[in-house]
């Protein structure tokens, strides 16, 4: 067994490109390798800012033999049939092929192909040279004079050299054959060419020099991975800047420094640490201090003290820079940028941010006391949430929305409800991020995210399979996670209706058809039962048990039951109970068998439904033909759920809802034991069944059961 080392030396790839680059080169060539008969023990792929590197190891010296057998015409077919399989198997004549019979004693032409596989080294060279020229770089170049181009290669950067090697050898004194002596030469050029390995030196000397002063590294994984990519041999230096910069919010300064100059920034140490009267002020305040830490790529030989003073330099600029901005920010107060944000447009079928941002104030003060919010709190939070979008601090850094009308609000002597939820408006942002829990910004959060639901559904803007441009599945995640983890209760689909109108009313471009709003909120409370379902299934629920709890069905209490009509379900807090009810009982024994139970009286329903017709079972069932002591319980028991269901389910109490199911269990296991429903008898017959429907009916006021998936089958 062999191994194949490849290295493809360029002028530098950007860090955000070499993971992705590593893969691709690992999977193509692997595929190849694959597709061709050669299979290998292991392969890993590597990055450096000017190199990519490839180990395959335990590649076979050649590729097998292959023996293929190729079906031909029938003896006797045509001769432009005779001549074309000749041609596709490679054989000069007839005699080449051999002539077999089959099952019905015909003789066709067979071929059998023999190839010899071809040496291993002589494939890679096949290889290798195509997977180079059509590398799938997001963006790619040609360098030199017009006249001195090769057409056939584009490279991320100028390609200087390729070195590839195969075999089992050694070494010699001036090459390297196996990886690990590549490895090894490369370490002696100060060169760590694994990026896992090049992470982790960073971390560890960042974290080592910090410790050394009493401080604290914060660390960022981002950071890391693409400083990681801007360095072949990480050498970790500390810097500082002035400390009057610390009046700036930390947040700033952390993006100041990690933007511009890709500088990891420290704090105090939690241990003993002490805050200044400026860091006690800050609503968020990291407790930093003005030291940093930078990567260079150099050992250099004054200790690296001219590389941070240049880094000092360029940071103590940008930090000016930034205290500026904040300061020019501060004289101005919030409500004071509103006119600016009627000539930002949003979208140009939705407006512009100043008509958003009335229409979520509107909403927020809407929404404010079912979610237990002063509305006259919301609101104003609602009207400053947008201002800091056109502050300078923002406008260079537009990662810090929200954050900055936070600080902005704070020291204009805005209520600190208010003021936080300026900041928290746009959370959650992600499946990791915390979601807003103080009232206001609870308030303010649902009202920005319906409105960016609401609108784009309006518009017809919504998401497809394979395109999200407006992160509307983040965005409706986002509420599902404030309503369920804040316990809420929202009457959605009326909220999400009456917002389409106040689209409307401030722009055309609204279906007329959706101008009341119904269709748009149904489909997108389809859209959220959906999200829902994701979002339960990630913590472990089955999304079955979603559709059975919304597909109850209500029945009129009558002779004749009918179902009644059902109001939409569109309370995601109950609709989660309900899902976590079910799925409780359906772990217990009681419920398994009562499902099977159920599913085999569906069963017969539906067969004989096909005979009697779809409406013979809806009249209860008569008393007077009940003459099996099974059926007189079986009565009595659904009688009692039908009863007890009904007053758990007014009550919202769906554990208890199940509980009054599982006294079933019992009596309608004993009646299929004991009972045959296809009497002879046909009044008896008629009867039975008539029973068995009001098992369903009662089963199916609590959840359709018929919806669950299971090894029984659904009903």
């Amino acid at each position: 067994m062999s191994d194949l080392l490849l290295e493809l030396f360029s002028e530098e790839i950007p860090a955000r490109m070499q993971r992705q680059a590593a893969d691709d080169l690992k999977r193509l060539v692997t595929t190849a390798l694959v597709d061709r008969g050669l299979t290998y023990e292991g392969a890993a792929a590597y990055a450096t800012p000017r190199r990519l590197a490839l180990q395959v190891v335990g590649l076979p010296s050649r590729q097998p033999d292959l023996r293929e057998e190729r079906k031909g015409p029938r003896v006797g077919a045509p001769e432009a049939a005779i001549a074309g399989f000749l041609k596709s198997a490679g054989l000069a004549s007839l005699d080449q092929a051999r002539i077999e019979k089959d099952k019905k004693g015909a003789e066709f032409y067979l071929a059998v192909i023999e190839r010899a596989g071809a040496q291993t080294i002589d494939v890679l060279a096949d290889i290798l040279p195509a997977i180079v020229k059509s590398f799938p770089w997001p963006k790619s170049m040609r360098w030199g004079a017009a006249s001195e181009r090769t057409d056939s290669l584009r490279w991320v950067r100028p390609l200087h050299s390729i070195v590839a090697t195969f075999g089992p050898e050694t070494e010699t004194p001036d090459q390297v054959k196996r990886f690990d002596d590549y490895a090894l030469a490369l370490e002696h050029a100060k060169v760590v060419i694994d990026p896992a390995r090049r992470r982790d030196i960073i971390l560890h000397d960042a974290k080592d020099l910090a410790f050394a002063q009493g401080l604290e590294l914060v660390e960022d994984a981002a950071l890391l991975e693409e400083v990681a990519g801007l360095v072949e041999w990480p050498a970790t230096l500390m810097g500082k800047f002035d400390e009057s910069f610390l009046i700036i919010p930390p947040e700033v300064i952390r993006a100041t420094i990690r933007v511009n100059q890709k500088c990891f920034v420290l704090r105090q140490s939690a241990i003993g640490s002490r805050r200044s009267k400026t860091e006690d002020r800050l609503p968020t305040a990291d407790c930093l201090t003005n030291r940093f830490i930078l990567v260079s790529n150099i050992e250099a030989s004054d200790g690296g003290a001219t590389v941070v003073a240049g880094n000092e330099r360029v940071i103590a600029a940008r930090l000016s820079d930034a205290k500026f901005f904040y300061e020019t920010d501060l004289k101005l107060r919030l409500e004071e940028r509103l006119p600016k944000l009627d000539s930002i447009v949003f979208h140009e079928k939705l407006g512009t941010q100043g008509e958003r941002v009335k229409r979520i104030a509107a909403l927020a003060k809407e929404l404010a006391p079912i979610v237990g919010a002063d509305a006259g709190k919301a609101e104003r939070a609602a009207t400053l949430c947008k201002a800091d979008l056109v502050s300078e601090m923002v406008g260079e850094f537009p990662e810090l929305q929200g954050l900055m009308g936070r600080y902005y609000a704070s020291a204009q002597g805005e209520d600190a409800s208010v003021a936080a939820a300026i900041e928290e408006h746009y959370k959650p942002q992600g499946p990791n991020d915390r979601i807003p829990t103080d009232p206001v910004s609870i308030a303010v959060a649902l009202a920005d995210k319906l409105d960016t639901l609401v609108g784009f559904w309006a518009i017809d803007e919504k998401p497809t399979g394979s395109k999200d441009p407006y992160a509307l599945r983040r965005a409706a995640l986002g509420m599902i996670r404030i309503v369920l983890e804040n316990e809420l209760r929202l009457p959605l689909h009326g909220v999400m209706a009456g917002l389409v109108p106040a689209i409307h009313a401030q722009r055309e471009g609204v279906d007329a058809r959706n101008k009341s709003g119904h269709d748009a909120a149904t489909d997108l409370l389809e859209f959220f039962i959906d999200r829902l379902k994701v979002y339960l299934r990630d913590k472990g629920v089955r999304h079955d048990l979603i559709d059975a709890a919304l597909g109850a069905v209500a029945f009129a209490d009558s002779e004749k039951e009918e179902a009644a009509s059902v109001p939409l379900q569109d309370d995601l807090l109950m609709i989660t109970r309900k899902v976590e009810a079910l799925d409780k009982f359906l772990a217990t024994d009681d419920g398994r068998n009562l499902l099977a139970g159920f599913r085999r009286a569906v069963n017969i329903l539906k067969i004989e439904e096909k005979k009697d017709g779809p409406d013979a079972y809806a009249h209860r069932h008569a008393p007077n033909l009940r003459i099996e002591p099974q059926e007189h319980r079986l009565a009595a028991a659904i009688a009692r759920a039908r009863e007890e269901t009904a007053e758990h389910l007014a009550k919202e109490d769906f554990a208890g809802a199940m509980r009054a199911l599982s006294k079933l269990r019992a009596p309608v296991d004993a009646f299929f034991d004991d009972v045959t429903v296809n009497a002879d008898n046909a009044d008896l017959r008629l009867n039975r069944l008539r029973l068995l429907a009001e098992l369903r009916r009662v089963m199916m006021g609590v959840a359709d059961f018929g919806k669950i998936a299971g090894e029984a089958g659904t009903a």
